[in-house]
Order: structure tokens, then C-alpha cells, then sequence
């Protein structure tokens, strides 16, 4: 039987076949990801980095399908080796760690890019969600990083309250502290006013209740409700300012 380059033409029209597979397959897959990114409302970076990936795994396969094949050369082998070291770099334990926790994430989906969220230590708007990492768009203006695989580690809070096709609402709380220098229908009476006063700006008005009192100070969970995540950035030190400069003034009232 004729050879070409020391390899069977066999050999050869097996290769020529599974490379043929191997493309099809390519095109294929990459077409239903796209249209599957599409129908979830991926993010195109994330998109692209699924079709990224499953291409590498289609490539390693057919590699490894081609060695198996007798009359392969040593240098057919040798360069397999090279691509299977490759790929084991690639799958190292942070980056296959990464990659499984961003599928994790894509399937559990637990926020969604412009949602205000907080991950452990990290608050603020989503801004991307890839394969690798998320990256958060913090009250001082700065992108935050985040792997994947350190989200699943750390508690995630998700400021979403209610969300249909064309409108979400965030619900987004802090708490605020006072001494008993006050009395409670007072403070309470502070609270209503301003309150009022941001309710024709707001989609719905901004409520308070109290989670714990000692006999140093009561603490309040104030409830803030926007359309628009970034505007928690802005709301929730003006509130609380104001909230104090009022609280300050009626103290001053009682000293005279």
C-alpha cells in the first residue's frame, strides 16, 4: 500500500474523514451556543469564551482521535504530546476551577448584568459576566474583579425585588443608628417627612423599621426602592445626611 510522508493513504482518508467531522461538528456547535447565548441573554463576552472553549475540547478530541490511528509517525505523536500539554495548562486547577464556576453561574444565574448586588465585601452594579470573572461597578466609581470560582464562595445579595419583561425594581436596605436622646414618635415623625418627600421621585416611597434597640441606641433598617441601581450610589448618602441634619436640629431644639 502507497505511502505519503511515511503514512499509510489509508491513514490519510481516515484523517482527511474525522477532520471533516470535526469541522462540521465545529460549526454546528458553535451555532446552537450562539443562538442559545441569544435566547438567555448572554453576554457576548461570555458568549464568545463558551464558543472558545467547547472549540478547544472539539480540537483536543480530534487530535487525540487522529493518534489513535495506526501508521502515525513519532513526530505525529510528539506534536500531540505538545497539544496535550497545552491542554492540560489550559484545564489547570484555578482555570478549569474558573471555568466550571462560570457555567455554574450561567445556569443558576443568581444575578444578571445591571443588577445591584453584593458579593462578600464587594457591592455595586454588575457590569460583565464572563467565564472567569465578574466584574462590579462600586459607589466610588471603580471596576471590581471577581473570580468566579470566589463568588461561589462568598455570600451573594441580590438587591432585585421585583422584575418583569420591561421594569425592575431594587430594594436595596441600610441601617441607621440613633442615641435615645429622641423620643421614638419623633424620630418616627422625622422619618414619615422626609420619606414624603421622596416619594414623588421615587417608584415607590422609602420605608423604615426598627431592628434593635439597647439602651445606648436604636438602630432602623431603612428600605430604599429605585428602577435605576445606580441611583442607590447617590440616594442612599443624601437620605441618610438628611436624616441626621434633621435628627441633629431637633436635638439642638431640646438643649435650648
Amino acid at each position: 500500500m502507497a505511502d505519503i510522508f511515511g503514512i499509510p493513504v489509508t491513514t490519510i482518508g481516515y484523517i482527511v474523514i474525522i477532520a471533516i467531522i470535526a469541522v462540521t461538528l465545529e460549526r454546528l456547535l458553535s451555532r446552537y451556543l450562539s443562538h442559545f447565548a441569544k435566547r438567555i441573554k448572554l453576554e457576548p463576552s461570555a458568549s464568545n469564551n463558551l464558543v472558545l472553549t467547547f472549540r478547544i475540547l472539539i480540537l483536543i478530541f480530534t487530535v487525540l482521535a487522529i493518534s489513535s490511528l495506526g501508521g502515525v509517525q513519532a513526530e505525529w505523536l510528539l506534536s500531540v504530546s505538545a497539544i496535550g500539554g497545552a491542554a492540560l495548562g489550559f484545564a489547570s486547577q484555578k482555570t478549569l476551577g474558573n471555568f466550571i464556576a462560570g457555567l455554574f453561574l450561567l445556569a443558576a444565574r443568581p444575578f444578571k448584568v445591571g443588577d445591584y448586588v453584593k458579593i462578600g465585601t464587594v457591592e455595586g452594579i454588575v457590569e460583565e459576566i464572563t467565564m472567569n470573572y465578574t466584574k462590579v461597578l462600586t459607589s466610588g466609581n471603580n471596576t471590581v474583579s471577581v473570580t468566579n470560582l470566589q463568588i461561589l464562595d462568598r455570600d451573594i445579595t441580590n438587591y432585585l425585588y421585583e422584575s418583569t419583561k420591561n421594569y425592575n425594581l431594587y430594594c436595596y436596605t441600610f441601617e441607621i443608628g440613633f442615641d435615645h436622646s429622641i423620643p421614638s414618635e419623633k424620630l418616627n415623625q422625622l422619618f414619615n417627612q422626609i420619606f414624603d418627600s421622596y416619594s414623588r421621585i421615587l417608584p415607590r416611597r422609602p420605608t423604615c423599621m426598627l431592628i434593635r434597640s439597647t439602651n445606648a441606641d436604636r438602630v432602623y433598617l431603612v428600605y430604599l426602592y429605585v428602577d435605576k441601581p445606580q441611583d442607590i450610589f447617590t440616594l442612599r448618602p443624601r437620605i441618610a445626611d438628611e436624616i441626621f441634619q434633621r435628627w441633629d436640629e431637633e436635638r439642638a431644639k431640646l438643649k435650648k
